[in-house]
């Protein structure tokens, strides 16, 4: 099975290096990196479509892309790797949890590769205030979730989107729980002055259905999402 790594953090971010070690433990393939070249986070599902797209062919396995991640997912489905059998995106510094979805640039590459029939999977990691992300530990966990997610079925029209808990010294080991996604808009609150608007929502604090993926996995386990697309 060909693999495609992508994500909305650049091709030389720690994340989708972490997850390029996960899919090695659990599939003996490193897979194909085919991300953007530089950070594109919060793009949601932007397309280019008016200029050309340039390539960097680093190696037989990595390939920078000048444009979004679903520029990177539909061209590496449509062009540069068409034997994919599988788009994985991440692993997101940050967490992709209910109305994130839909700005998610990490989340717009696998719902770009559903929509072409291809199947995948979306992975971020919820970040604590003042606290780094272990990816060692990342990787572990995405260990886990490929381990068994890559067994499970998936309809057409659907792709799974999966985010891990930031877990400190001495938290327990979490558990993965199938959730529906949140419903709740994301913190609103602006600072204005002199007609200028500053956002100041905290993330933490965002509102949460009882049992949904933010609930989940700000309660310090992985929150597993089936997201249909059509």
């Amino acid at each position: 099975m060909t693999f495609i790594l992508t994500n909305d953090d650049g091709i030389n971010a720690p994340g989708i290096q972490a997850l390029r070690v996960a899919l090695q433990t659990v599939t003996q393939q490193a897979g194909v990196m085919i991300a953007p070249k530089g950070h594109l986070s919060g793009c949601s599902h932007q397309l280019t479509t008016g200029r050309s797209i340039p390539i960097e062919r680093r190696s037989e396995q990595a390939i920078a892309i000048g444009g979004t991640p679903a520029d990177c997912a539909r061209i590496a489905v449509s062009y540069l790797q068409p034997d994919v059998k599988f788009v994985l995106s991440g692993i997101n510094a940050g967490g992709n949890l209910g109305a994130d979805t839909y700005v998610s640039g990490t989340v717009a590459a696998v719902r770009e590769a559903t929509l072409l029939r291809i199947p995948g999977i979306a992975i971020s990691h919820y970040i604590k205030r003042g606290y780094a992300i272990d990816w060692a530990i990342a990787s572990q966990l995405t260990a886990q979730v490929l381990d068994k997610l890559l067994h499970q079925p998936l309809e057409p029209g659907t792709f799974w989107n999966v985010n891990l808990p930031h877990l400190l010294e001495g938290d327990r080991n979490p558990k993965m729980i199938f959730c529906p996604l949140c419903s709740q808009p994301l913190p609103t609150e602006y600072w204005v002055e002199n007609e200028l608007f500053q956002y100041v929502g905290e993330y933490a604090k965002r509102a949460r259905d009882p049992g949904s993926d933010v609930e989940v996995c700000f309660s310090g386990d992985i929150a597993i999402t089936k997201i249909q697309v059509w």
